[in-house]
């Protein structure tokens, strides 16, 4: 028998169930295979799942993973590819490669080091940037900017956390930061919390909004909030009405493309949703994914 399984040092980050839904579900708070692949697309699923799981966790009895089945950077679409290779020292955090059209990328939060992996994105084009979400995300970002030559940003809120950024973001207001890019500070996360939003579809949104698929709507982690949830509240109110976008892209829960106007109701309702949330302590068993 060479049944796929979830091994026990799973820490329920969700990022396996979001690269193969249906086959890997949420059983008794830890990620479970529910189904065995019946055909090429779910094998294609589970290695990608694999591929990306921080603890290497999702396995077959057989033996080691077939490198030759890793389908990182997998693409998005046309402009944005998943990095995959999730960090243990990012939580687990999603990571992402922005096409531009000049021919160049930019990297959002990092995947765990390797310089064959930075060798795999560097063969797709230049990176010039590589842009930090917050501070739980920073691991690695000095790396990989250093090996591609690229420029390092972060929000002087959480400039702490990689005090030899080469770029830092300043105050509440948005700033360009490339043709098309534009970084709208969102404090409340973490007090440098920052969302990247690409050509006025892609909302890089780090730890700050995500898709719930429990509320099948867009959601902040009200229980994983490290600085303060009133601030995020009132950032919200103030950025919410300033973002066109079609894709969330977050480094902790679901993606999700939804028609810009549809996007923009999910935004006010988020808002005033998150309007009417008082602080609590962290507690990452009440996170619901």
């Amino acid at each position: 028998m060479d049944d796929w399984y979830v091994d026990d040092r799973c820490t329920n980050c969700d990022v396996a169930r979001q690269l193969a839904p249906g086959l890997i579900e949420e059983v008794g708070g830890r990620s479970e295979i529910v189904r065995q692949p019946r055909d090429a697309a779910d094998l294609a699923q589970l290695n990608a799942a694999a591929f990306a799981c921080h603890t290497r966790s999702i396995r077959r009895p057989a033996g080691p993973l077939d490198s030759a089945a890793d389908p990182f950077p997998l693409a998005l679409d046309d402009t944005v590819l998943i990095c995959g290779h999730n960090s243990p020292h990012t939580a687990a955090a999603n990571s992402y490669l922005l096409r531009r059209p000049s021919g160049t990328l930019m990297m959002v939060d990092t995947p765990r080091w390797a310089g064959e992996l930075a060798a795999r994105y560097e063969a797709l084009g230049r990176v010039t940037d590589v842009l930090l979400t917050h501070r739980d995300h920073v691991a690695h970002g000095r790396r990989y900017a250093d090996r591609f030559g690229a420029r390092l940003w972060i929000h002087e809120g959480d400039l702490a956390a990689a005090p030899d950024a080469d770029r830092v973001l300043r105050g509440t207001e948005p700033t360009e930061i490339a043709d098309g890019v534009i970084a709208f500070p969102l404090r409340g996360h973490t007090e440098g919390s920052v969302l990247f939003v690409a050509d006025q579809r892609y909302c890089f949104s780090g730890d700050s909004i995500y898709w719930s698929r429990t509320r099948n709507a867009l959601a902040v982690a009200e229980h994983v909030t490290w600085y303060s949830i009133e601030e995020l509240a009132a950032s919200l109110a103030r950025t919410a009405p300033l973002l066109h976008f079609e894709w969330v892209l977050p480094g902790h829960g679901d993606r999700k493309q939804l028609a810009p106007e549809e996007m923009a109701e999910q935004l006010r309702a988020l808002t005033a949703h998150t309007r009417q949330l008082r602080p609590r302590p962290v507690d990452f068993a009440a996170h619901q994914w």
